[in-house]
């Protein structure tokens, strides 16, 4: 949208997704241009979302120059993925990083992810399907919510999610 409707929206916020080294680059590395000195202007902060097509590489390699690229146009925050070597990814970005959630996966699974991705310097998780496909979404956005604010271990959290979902 565009910086005044995100203000009417009383964003907090704003996301750009950018496909570095893919079709769309030039596009989306220009809106992605656009969003921060709009924000800048009213002093909202931009998130720039490293996205990843099915075909590109999902390395530590990757993930180290794109978010690198992003965060030096200027967003205050960048989303990517967890990889292995993620904590290289963190000390090459010098932006807070939060991570997507991907593809659905079985509950532990997703925590584990999380807690590996904080435990490596991620700052935060931006979970969507695997809160909302669990079958007791509450109890996996608080579990999740342990993991990146309580210090909860992946199998702490799980029992968080255990007790909610049986309760």
């Amino acid at each position: 949208v565009d910086v005044e409707d995100a203000i009417r929206m009383n964003a907090d916020c704003m996301a750009v997704q950018t496909f570095i080294g893919a079709d769309g680059q030039l596009s989306s590395i220009d809106n992605l241009s656009r969003c921060i000195n709009a924000g800048m202007r009213y002093s909202i902060p931009t998130l720039g979302v490293v996205a990843v097509g099915k075909d590109m590489e999902r390395t530590d390699r990757f993930f180290k120059l794109a978010t690198r690229i992003v965060a030096e146009m200027g967003v205050q925050l960048v989303k990517t993925y967890y990889c292995d070597d993620f904590e290289k990814v963190v000390a090459a970005c010098p932006v807070p990083i939060v991570i997507a959630g991907g593809k659905k996966l079985p509950e532990l699974e997703a925590l584990e992810m999380a807690y590996r991705a904080i435990a490596e310097g991620a700052r935060g998780v931006d979970m969507g399907r695997n809160i909302f496909q669990s079958d007791c979404p509450a109890g996996m956005a608080q579990a999740i919510g342990k993991v990146v604010h309580g210090g909860y271990t992946a199998q702490q959290a799980f029992e968080v999610y255990q007790e909610i979902k049986n309760a």
